[in-house]
């Protein structure tokens, strides 16, 4: 039987005695480093750092020692624990159809090195629709005369909200995605529209402008970010890979086309489950070892919906 365990630190010391870890996670986690394959001397073996947690690194899939494994009395022959892309985005990456390589600052599958920078995200359309729900239950006002409750159920939906998004005007005002005014629940939309007036701009207060600012300005983001991955790496990006939730948001994808000029393939939506099943697959002789066969993979089962760029 096969177990799947990507944080193996506690479940590893019962199941496998000893301490383990994913070493995807421990570079996530500033404990390991790029090129040595073990935990930073500096982090673990500092003054006073006797009985700092040491976990071995690991990779691929593990047996129990049958000699100081807790669970040893539960478990068959062919039991295993398998150490996947432990960090979720690791386990996405491995599932991008792309044979490219990736862009990040932390440790990914078969010792990658995903390039990465984070940059805000859905997360300001998600909290903006709350507080439009709210206003709705409430009775508020989005717009000068227009009472919030009025609005159909349809329009307050995602896909009643991206719908008029698009049909909104282009060339309007942008924000900083990433600005720690953002990061807070709250009221997002009147936080946008400060941003907004803060730069000497003006934002309607309807939410299909206040949508159409994010999605344009998620995509300026990631055209910029696109642009400086370029210039550090000294590498040149063909193509963009969207995966997860966004990669089903149609008007983002396309513009995140048009800003960045590149070519845009959407998909897979859950990335992270199938790169992770995919590395268990592997490590059960199930899926074929190279990871860019085990890309082919996906791209065979669930082929990614292509956005060229409109300029």
């Amino acid at each position: 039987m096969g177990h799947l365990c990507g944080d193996l630190s506690r479940p590893a010391l019962f199941v496998l005695g000893r301490q383990s870890q994913a070493r995807t996670w421990l570079s996530s986690l500033s404990l390991a480093i790029h090129k040595p394959k073990a935990c930073r001397r500096e982090v673990t073996h500092g003054p006073q750092r006797e009985n700092f947690w040491k976990p071995q690194p690991v990779d691929r899939r593990h047996r129990p020692d049958p000699q100081t494994a807790h669970c040893s009395e539960h478990r068959t022959s062919g039991d295993h624990v398998g150490a996947v892309g432990s960090h979720d985005t690791a386990s996405a990456v491995a599932a991008v159809p792309a044979a490219a390589p990736n862009f990040t600052n932390e440790r990914g599958v078969d010792g990658t090195t995903r390039y990465l920078r984070n940059v805000g995200g859905l997360w300001l359309l998600s909290e903006s629709m709350r507080t439009w729900e709210q206003d709705a239950l409430q009775g508020n006002k989005h717009d000068a005369g227009t009472p919030a409750s009025s609005d159909s159920l349809a329009t307050l939906s995602l896909p009643g909200l991206l719908a008029a998004a698009a049909a909104e005007l282009t060339g309007g005002p942008l924000i900083d995605v990433d600005s720690e005014d953002f990061i807070a629940p709250g009221n997002m939309p009147e936080r946008i529209r400060a941003a907004v007036s803060a730069t000497g701009g003006t934002l309607a207060t309807r939410p299909a402008a206040v949508v159409r600012c994010i999605m344009d300005s998620l995509a300026a983001a990631y055209a910029t970010t696109v642009a400086q991955a370029q210039e550090l790496s000294g590498k040149t990006v063909d193509v963009i890979h969207i995966v997860g939730g966004g990669s089903q948001n149609d008007l983002l994808c396309q513009l995140t086309a048009n800003a960045t000029g590149l070519p845009v393939v959407a998909g897979p939506v859950e990335a992270t489950a199938l790169g992770n099943v995919l590395i268990q697959a592997r490590a059960a002789g199930a899926a074929p070892r190279a990871l860019q066969d085990l890309r082919a993979i996906v791209a065979a089962s669930l082929p990614g919906k292509n956005y060229q760029p409109q300029l």
